[in-house]
């Protein structure tokens, strides 16, 4: 599983500076520049979601080891 999310916030990367290049700074309301904006909000909610879930995973394993 953690193979799985390491891969997801590898792809979320890749996707971000792909999206990056796209934009025309000149036209941002063109429509490739529009698309590439929504990508790159859609790929920043989907690094922060992916932070928010390894944060809790460590917290998660901090309380059992505690606990025991």
């Amino acid at each position: 599983m953690n193979i799985f999310k390491s891969i997801l916030a590898v792809a979320a990367l890749g996707l971000l500076i792909f999206n990056l290049t796209i934009i025309d700074f000149s036209d941002i309301t063109g429509r490739e520049s529009i698309v590439a904006l929504i990508g790159v909000v859609a790929c920043f909610c989907a690094l922060l979601l992916l932070a928010i879930l390894f944060t809790s995973k460590k917290i998660d394993k901090k309380m059992k080891e505690k606990s025991s």
